[in-house]
């Protein structure tokens, strides 16, 4: 097929096509494959709802599912080219930020591959989030335009006029096909305006007028809000996804027979995260519009939506000015008063009203309320939501909370980016866990086999190398294959505490000063973007890329250490990191990570989570066993304790001389002189005295669990039978184990 689709387009054979004319034939071709696999099978259908999809390149993924990537891998290879090759040619979507865009998009190829009517509604972000370069040992934005010609998006025929407070704006959909494993193809949604102008971008920024919604409304995911016009544009660009979301699902309702009184016959929608509440208002909107009653149009709306909170941090819980919705939205403020008032007839606790004291919206409190299910991501996470963030809205509502753990595709996340331990999985227990992950419960038999974790091994070696030669020719660093692979890939936030690393770093850099040397060298990796208008974390990478410096630079410390910060992570760079991986940084402070899906993705390919009990990584302890996982820090109980009683004080900590030593020196002469003063003291400031994410509080404790996680690594085979016990366990955090049980338990199709 491929060989055709050459001819007919080039008039060349494959030999004699370039990288980019064999990618372009290679997208049409596996879009004929999936279109042959839509269908509209199914009277109900779900509607996942998202600000993000972290979708990552499609090709190897798409060729994947549709069954098709070893004979493409093989006839390329017959004519001189290589798949990988032809992999780089294909520009990453940047539609998300981290963990909730990855989510979701690993929810629709699971939605997919277990036959499951759904598809995914979001935005065309022209720029998406932005791409990260370093400059000055700084982190600086740049745009990041991925929309060509021809690519994964079709133009569909679907328009709408949406309407806002000051203007009217023209959307159009676009469809991403999204492929399931040997299964069916759904799709992916993307609304975006037609006057959308990518020339307004600063040249090499990404600073644009926010004033000009006409615009600037599909240029980027998460403008910078650290003002009101970037606020007003959060908004606009929160309605416009839901409008155009609303208005497509009662259309398809419609086709199908749905009199809309039965709407939940024929939809369910997912609500991910509080970025697309809007929905409840503007679906009653609608409703009422087609002449049902307003509490009838609340009871459908209700049996239709469901809500899912990914966030205990509690400014991460969107509230919005009633002033900036009356500006923006104002056809919804009289339906939002009215569901207020509806909350206020029935409660007399103001900590549940939709509108608080100082006329703000809370965007959770009406999802709470006007859906049927409310999940949290991880059972810790649900337990907390239950006992303490939320536990006001459980005591109402008791039987609407219940828990999705996380799930991640295992087929991208293994299959995908580590062929070679796929394959030799396969060799050991055949090929049922592709479809069937708990199947990899089967290659417990092979724990005492040396053979087997001997190849293991190799595997994770072999792995290393790709990534040493990846990062030599992308960012010219010269990394040690032999050296201990210690990574922690994330967004930058406070909470997740890379701030503690760059710490251990610092104790690590005094250690080997003092002629303690590590009997394995270590290499020490980060990958991180922070927020635009996120100082702190900005500063934070701002340490870690001195840091970087300093020990480059000295003869006596880089042999044994070393500092690297991946430059622009996204996924395309997490496929070639996760399986070189040996510790797993999963260290964010215990209460505050709601799951983590990057805990699933290195403990699939056989790293060691060392990490607080926090989020997933509690049930990653509960699955593998206390030996085969490294946890240290206070418990959840107790730092949620300390929140409570106020009484955490870092200054206390920080007057430890050991604990001194290691802050101090983010001021230190040898810091100063690479650094910025400015960043570096402000820094250090805000960890005596204020770390509000209690980093001096558990660094003592991460710093002896480390050391001594650095010794076991010693014992090679003691150490593969850990990694081996981690693949083994992971299957139970595949996303289509979730999405099961999302449908089992609350879309029901």
């Amino acid at each position: 097929m491929l060989k055709d689709i050459c001819m007919k387009k080039y008039n060349k054979e494959i030999k004699d096509c370039t990288n980019e004319e064999i990618y372009f034939a290679l997208l049409d071709m596996t879009k004929k494959l999936a279109d042959g696999k839509v269908s509209e099978e199914g009277q109900k259908k779900v509607y996942y709802i998202s600000a993000e999809f972290l979708i990552g390149k499609l090709l190897s993924n798409n060729l994947i599912n549709l069954g098709v990537f070893d004979e493409v891998k093989q006839v390329l290879a017959e004519n001189g080219k290589s798949i990988y090759d032809i992999e780089e040619v294909e520009p990453e979507p940047s539609l998300g930020n981290g963990g909730l865009g990855r989510l979701a998009a690993c929810f629709l190829d699971s939605m997919a591959t277990l036959g499951l009517h759904g598809d995914g509604i979001g935005l065309n972000y022209h720029m998406g989030l932005f791409k990260q370069v370093f400059e000055n040992n700084y982190q600086k934005e740049t745009a990041n335009p991925w929309i060509e010609a021809d690519s994964w998006l079709e133009k569909t025929d679907v328009t709408n006029t949406i309407t806002f407070g000051n203007l009217k704006v023209q959307s159009r959909m676009y469809d991403i096909d999204v492929t399931g494993y040997e299964n069916r193809t759904n799709k992916l949604h993307l609304f975006d305006i037609e006057s959308v102008d990518e020339s307004i971008m600063e040249p090499g920024g990404i600073n644009f007028d926010k004033t000009d919604i006409a615009k600037n409304l599909t240029l980027c995911l998460y403008p910078d809000d650290s003002d009101e016009a970037g606020n007003l544009l959060r908004i606009y660009q929160q309605y416009f996804m839901v409008a155009n979301g609303a208005k497509l699902i009662l259309d398809e309702a419609k086709a199908k027979g749905s009199n809309l009184h039965d709407l939940a016959d024929y939809a369910a929608v997912q609500i991910n995260d509080t970025h697309p509440s809007m929905v409840i208002p503007e679906f009653i909107r609608l409703l009422t519009a087609e002449g049902i009653s307003f509490d009838e149009a609340t009871e459908i709306v209700t049996e239709v939506c469901a809500y899912t909170n990914h966030t205990i941090l509690a400014e991460a819980l969107e509230k919005w000015p009633l002033a900036y919705l009356e500006k923006v939205v104002p056809q919804l403020v009289p339906i939002i008063k009215k569901l207020d008032e509806k909350v206020r007839n029935r409660y007399k606790d103001e900590s549940v009203y939709i509108i608080d004291k100082d006329q703000r919206v809370h965007m959770a409190h009406i999802d709470i309320h006007y859906s049927h299910s409310v999940n949290g991501v991880a059972y810790l996470h649900t337990e907390i939501l239950k006992d303490s963030e939320l536990n006001n809205f459980y005591k109402i509502y008791p039987e609407k909370f219940n828990n999705k753990t996380n799930g991640i595709t295992f087929r991208r996340w293994l299959l995908h980016c580590n062929e070679q331990l796929a394959a030799y999985i396969t060799e050991l227990i055949g090929d049922g866990y592709k479809k069937d992950a708990e199947k990899l419960n089967d290659l417990a038999k092979f724990y005492d086999d040396d053979a087997v974790l001997g190849r293991i091994m190799d595997i994770k070696k072999q792995n290393k190398v790709v990534l040493k030669d990846y990062l030599k020719e992308t960012q010219n660093i010269d990394i040690d294959e032999n050296s201990i692979f210690d990574i922690q890939v994330k967004r930058l936030h406070e909470y997740k505490r890379q701030q503690m690393n760059a710490l251990w770093v610092i104790h690590k850099y005094f250690d080997i000063k003092a002629g303690n040397l590590p009997k394995t060298p270590v290499t020490v990796i980060f990958g991180a973007k922070a927020a635009p208008a996120y100082t702190i974390a900005k500063d934070i990478i701002h340490l870690i890329l001195c840091l970087q410096q300093l020990i480059d630079n000295d003869p006596e410390v880089s042999p044994y250490l070393k500092v690297v910060m991946i430059e622009n992570y996204n996924v395309s760079k997490a496929a070639k990191i996760i399986p070189a991986c040996d510790i797993s940084e999963q260290i964010s402070l215990a209460s505050k990570e709601a799951s983590g899906t990057g805990n699933m993705k290195f403990m699939l390919n056989g790293a060691l989570t060392l990490g607080t009990r926090d989020g997933a990584n509690v049930e990653i302890g509960e699955l593998v066993g206390e030996d085969n996982i490294y946890f240290f820090g206070e418990s959840s109980e107790a730092v949620i304790d300390h929140y409570a009683k106020a009484d955490y004080v870092s200054k206390d900590y920080y007057e430890q001389p050991e604990i001194k030593k290691l802050v101090d020196f983010i001021v230190s002469d040898e810091l100063l002189e690479i650094g910025q003063k400015e960043s570096l003291e402000r820094l250090h400031n805000e960890l005596i005295v204020k770390d509000w994410f209690m980093t001096l509080l558990d660094v003592e404790d991460y710093i002896k669990t480390k050391e001594g996680v650095l010794v076991d690594y010693e014992d090679r085979k003691t150490w593969a039978k850990k990694a081996l016990v981690n693949i083994s366990k992971a299957g139970f955090f595949s996303s289509d184990r979730t999405i099961a049980e999302y449908n089992k338990d609350i879309w029901r199709l």
